[in-house]
C-alpha cells in the first residue's frame, strides 16, 4: 500500500500545487490567519434520537415519507425522529428542531434515527443504487474518547441492506486501516449482505501544502483511510434491455485525494466520485451520516449534525 500511496498521490499533489489549489509552505505561512472557529455542539441529535424512542408511536398512514412543498417548514418534533423527512424543492429550506435551525439542500431526504429505528426507511418501498456506509467501527481511540457510541460487527452485519438495494446496487463501505476490519468486511460482511467485493479504494489525505497528515511510515495513524466496494450480487442474471446504459467497470486501487475538512471524521462528499460507476439519476443513499447532500437520501442519528445554520455563512446579495 505504501508504494501506491506515495506513487499515486505525487501527481495530482504536483497538480495541486501548479493550479494553485495547494501552495507550498513558505507561502502558506504567508497566508495563515486565525484558525477558524468550529460552533460547539448545540445539542445532541444522538441523545434526542435516545429520546424519541419513547415518543407515541404513530399509525401506518403517519409514518410516510414527510414531502416539504414551496415554503412549508411545518415540520413537528415527532415527524423528526420517526418519518423520512424529503425536501423536494430545487432549493435549500431551513428548518427547526429543538429551537435550532438545521439547512436542508435541495431534492434531498434524510431520516434522523438509530439503528434500532430504520423502519420508516424501509417503509418508504425504494431501493438504491448505491450505498454508501461509514460505520462506527470500535476502536481504542473511541473507547477512550467517549466521542461517539460504536457498533459490534454483529449489530453491523444487521443493517438492512438487501432491503434498501436495487439491483446490482454499489456498496461503498468506509474502514480503519484495521486489517481485522478490512477482513470483516470483505470475508464476511460483504458475504452476509450477498454483496460481491470489486475493489479497494484509498482517500488520501494532505494539507493544503501537499503534504500528508501523517508520516506514512507512522505506526499509529496513517494519512489514509480505505473504501471497499462491491455490487449486490443477483440469484438469476437480469436479461440485458436494449435501453439499459452501461456504467464503467469499477476500477481497483483508485485514490481519492484531498485536504481533510476540520470537522473530525468528516468524510469527503463521493457522487462526483461514483457517478461513472451508476446510472444517471441513479437513487443514493448515505448510511450513518452526519450531513446531508443533494439529490442523496441520507440516515444516522446525526444526520443533521452538520446541516446546523452555524456551520454555513450567508452570502451577501449579488455574490
Amino acid at each position: 500500500i505504501r508504494e501506491l500511496i506515495l506513487d499515486g498521490s505525487l501527481h495530482l499533489i504536483q497538480e495541486g500545487l501548479k493550479s494553485g489549489f495547494l501552495y507550498p509552505l513558505i507561502k502558506k505561512q504567508d497566508k495563515c490567519s486565525k484558525p477558524i472557529p468550529l460552533p460547539p455542539d448545540t445539542c445532541s441529535l444522538s441523545g434526542l434520537c435516545e429520546m424519541a424512542k419513547h415518543l407515541p408511536s404513530l399509525n401506518e398512514m403517519e409514518l410516510q415519507t414527510l414531502q416539504l412543498m414551496g415554503d412549508d417548514v411545518s415540520v413537528t418534533e415527532q415527524d423528526l425522529f420517526s418519518r423520512v423527512v424529503e425536501n423536494n424543492c430545487s432549493f435549500s429550506k431551513m428548518i427547526t428542531l429543538m429551537g435550532q435551525q438545521y439547512l436542508l439542500p435541495p431534492k434531498s431526504s434524510f431520516l434522523l434515527s438509530d439503528i434500532s429505528c430504520m423502519q420508516p426507511l424501509l417503509n418508504c418501498r425504494k431501493t438504491f443504487d448505491v450505498i454508501v456506509i461509514d460505520p462506527p467501527w470500535q476502536n481504542k481511540s473511541v473507547k477512550r474518547s467517549n466521542r461517539y457510541s460504536y457498533l459490534s460487527p454483529l449489530q453491523i452485519k444487521q443493517i438492512p441492506i438487501p432491503k434498501l438495494a436495487a439491483p446490482n446496487c454499489l456498496v461503498v463501505t468506509w474502514v480503519t486501516n484495521r486489517q481485522k476490519h478490512l477482513r470483516f468486511v470483505k470475508e464476511e460482511l460483504y458475504p452476509f449482505w450477498s454483496v460481491e467485493t470489486l475493489a479497494e479504494w484509498h482517500w488520501v489525505k494532505i494539507t493544503s501544502s501537499g503534504e500528508f497528515v501523517f508520516p506514512l511510515d507512522s505506526p499509529h495513524k496513517k494519512p489514509y483511510e480505505g473504501l471497499i466496494l462491491g455490487r449486490v450480487r443477483e440469484k438469476t442474471p437480469l436479461p440485458l434491455r436494449n435501453t439499459d446504459v452501461k456504467v464503467l467497470p469499477i476500477p481497483d486501487h483508485k485514490l481519492i485525494v484531498s485536504v481533510p475538512c476540520l470537522l473530525h471524521s468528516h468524510k469527503p462528499p463521493l457522487a462526483e466520485v461514483l457517478k461513472d460507476y451508476i446510472k444517471p439519476d441513479g437513487e443514493c443513499l448515505e448510511l450513518f451520516a452526519r450531513n446531508l447532500q443533494p439529490g442523496w437520501t441520507s440516515w444516522g442519528n446525526e444526520v443533521l449534525k452538520f446541516q446546523h445554520v452555524n456551520y454555513f455563512i450567508a452570502l451577501e446579495s449579488g455574490h
